[in-house]
């Protein structure tokens, strides 16, 4: 029995008394996985919005006359095959409702196969009326309350308030929604487009006093940061550094601030845009502060090829080169090899994984041997 569970020495005795194997995050792992499932979708349609880590709408034009549950127990079987993951499957003429279809998939599985198909208006209507409406996709809390108070008890119930009415008293985000349950395609797949900031953000694993250990996880967010600039081939303006105490230890002094930086040419280098969030870094740092928490974010992003030069000032032209090496070194290598020298050379983000799992598909050294 194994389970992926967030567990402290409360739960150590527990876990050993009913043989559970508690293991840390392996976001490496996770984010290979993630991706091999990805790429055996793009095989089954052209169309393929990656919606998170582990769910893509897929647009199946021209299919009409395909057996679609056919089709959807094809995807599975490949996917299963391939990666040992389990999926479930919900086809619906819209986003809307394949997501209502994929729930009813996954919340029977012996009888649906892990498989739902939405293919006339009285399966719509019976699936919307068997879907509670704090479980329709993109109805949070409040909203959830909003139209409870309107009589909405299920998905149904929302797709039966007159139009005008959703769109005056709410936005055109819930109008769309509620055209997509209704079965009109409003909601199409997301266009991948470059990012308009950059951020990297996260927790230590300690509480921090000293400006050294938090200097190196400050040069390290920024290095990400630098590092998702050049992937999508753009230069950034700005630069905003933060740093925060933890709010839950109420018994200790509180301290948040934040410091923008301004940058006189637009830049992508690891070297500069880590030199400035270091230095950054150290006029908001107070000394006797539990810092728990810090990040990097860059703005006002331009693309590499199309951006106003400055007369008087660029950036050293030896850095593109040299960013070009070592992305290629770490791409080659799938890992972060070469890091700047005040940044921890073991791991990128420092976290409590005494249990990890082995990186099966990402580290030569562990991979499975079957004998």
């Amino acid at each position: 029995m194994f389970a992926l569970v967030d567990c402290n020495f409360k739960w150590d005795k527990f876990c050993k008394e009913k043989s559970i194997t508690v293991l840390s995050s392996n976001y490496p792992l996770y984010g290979d996985m993630s991706a091999r499932v990805m790429n055996i979708l793009a095989a089954f349609s052209p169309d393929v919005e990656v919606y998170s880590i582990d769910e893509s709408f897929l647009e199946l034009k021209g299919f009409e006359n395909y057996d679609l549950s056919e089709y959807a127990t094809k995807i599975r079987g490949r996917v299963l095959k391939w990666t040992g993951i389990p999926t479930c499957v919900g086809i619906a003429p819209t986003k809307g409702l394949s997501k209502v279809a994929n729930k009813i998939a996954r919340s029977n599985l012996k009888q649906s196969k892990g498989i739902c198909v939405i293919d006339s208006d009285e399966k719509r209507v019976k699936a919307l009326k068997w879907t509670k409406i704090g479980n329709v996709w993109g109805i949070g809390r409040r909203l959830k309350a909003r139209l409870q108070s309107k009589g909405c008890v299920t998905a149904y119930d929302f797709t039966q308030l007159p139009s005008d009415w959703v769109l005056k008293n709410f936005s055109i985000v819930e109008w769309r929604l509620q055209k997509d349950l209704q079965g009109i395609f409003k909601i199409p797949l997301d266009e991948v487009s470059s990012k308009k900031m950059i951020a990297t953000t996260r927790s230590f694993e300690y509480t921090y006093s000293d400006i050294d250990n938090i200097k190196e996880r400050i040069s390290t967010f920024a290095s990400s940061c630098a590092q998702k600039l050049r992937v999508q081939k753009s230069s950034c303006h700005m630069l905003i550094v933060q740093l925060s105490s933890d709010r839950h230890k109420k018994d200790l002094e509180q301290h948040r601030e934040s410091k923008t930086v301004i940058f006189s040419y637009p830049t992508d280098s690891t070297l500069t845009i880590s030199s400035a969030a270091v230095e950054a870094v150290k006029t908001i740092f107070k000394s006797g502060i539990k810092y728990k928490r810090a990040g990097v974010i860059v703005a006002g992003l331009v693309p590499n090829d199309n951006f106003q030069l400055n007369l008087f000032s660029h950036e050293n032209p030896k850095h593109t080169l040299l960013m070009s090496a070592i992305d290629g070194l770490n791409k080659k290598y799938k890992a972060d090899k070469i890091k700047l020298g005040n940044q921890d050379l073991k791991r990128t983000w420092k976290m409590r994984q005494e249990r990890l799992s082995p990186k099966f598909t990402t580290n030569i050294n562990e991979v499975l041997v079957v004998k």
